[in-house]
């Protein structure tokens, strides 16, 4: 059985921490290095439910995605829900790890998992390589097995995902030829220019904000857009991840076991069209 030090070290070796952003906070939350670590809990954010079905299944280490503390505290008073979190974690000596925007870019990390989850084949390559290797970097572009319309595409990504209250939206004409497709998981505003350089027919990823897909769609020559929730398009790098651990540790004779939670923690659970609402 290795401790959360073993377990950590994987991790890093996978998810370098020196390749996330400046403004991230990756890396262990809370933990003691020396504790034996058998049961390992992955899952996007790192909120109460995860902390309960954690507590539930007797793991030993949370894997999330997102930062607990992205911008900082000075206190961790149970007073808040980060603070009653961290003293349900510690009170039942359960360990919080993030790896955020260091498993974005990792090769393979995030969007390789999303990719595949919607159906992407071949050989996946960054959106925007990372300057020290063109492996690594934000996003993937990669192609269906064979030309689609926008129509079917979208019908495939939306098997592909996890289902949650929001859907797809989509942006463009649905009989529209898909050969090539970027997608990004998480927030992909910033990378709307990209992927109209890139030439794809398609751009997938999350929170897409109304003044920037309005402008971009408004431009002729780019490709159609899809917008899915958050908590899908990161959600499928969670199994990757969690398979990426178990075999580096087993190669090294210690084993663990690990769960994907399948808990929809997307802050968005339902939706009202105006004649609900009368």
């Amino acid at each position: 059985m290795p401790t959360l030090a073993d377990v950590v070290d994987e991790l890093e070796s996978t998810y370098d921490p020196r390749w996330a952003e400046s403004w991230d906070a990756v890396g262990l939350v809370c933990g003691d290095p020396a504790a034996p670590v058998r049961r390992i809990l992955f899952a996007v954010d790192p909120v109460p439910v995860v902390a309960e079905e954690a507590l539930a299944w007797g793991a030993d280490l949370i894997v999330t995605h997102h930062p607990l503390y992205l911008r900082g505290t000075t206190s961790v008073a149970a007073t808040t829900f980060k603070g009653r979190l961290v003293h349900t974690l510690i009170r039942n000596d359960i360990a919080l790890f993030a790896a955020h925007t260091n498993a974005d870019v990792a090769d393979p990390g995030v969007s390789d998992a999303l990719a595949r989850a919607v159906g992407l084949t071949g050989p996946l390559t960054p959106l925007v390589p990372a300057a020290d290797d063109p492996r690594r970097g934000l996003g993937r572009i990669g192609s269906p097995p064979a030309p689609v319309t926008l129509r079917e595409f979208a019908r495939q990504a939306a098997r592909g995902l996890p289902a949650t209250a929001g859907g797809l939206r989509i942006s463009g004409d649905p009989d529209r030829e898909v050969r090539r497709v970027a997608v990004s998981g998480g927030a992909g505003d910033s990378l709307l220019g990209a992927a109209r350089a890139a030439g794809v027919d398609v751009f997938l990823t999350a929170d897409l904000r109304h003044h920037p897909a309005s402008e971009f769609t408004e431009e002729p020559g780019g490709p159609a857009l899809i917008d899915a929730a958050h908590w899908a398009t990161e959600w499928p790098w969670l199994a990757d991840a969690a398979r990426r651990l178990a075999s580096g540790l087993a190669a090294k004779g210690n084993t663990v076991e690990t769960r994907v939670s399948e808990t929809v923690t997307d802050a968005w659970t339902t939706t009202a069209e105006c004649e609900d609402l009368k």
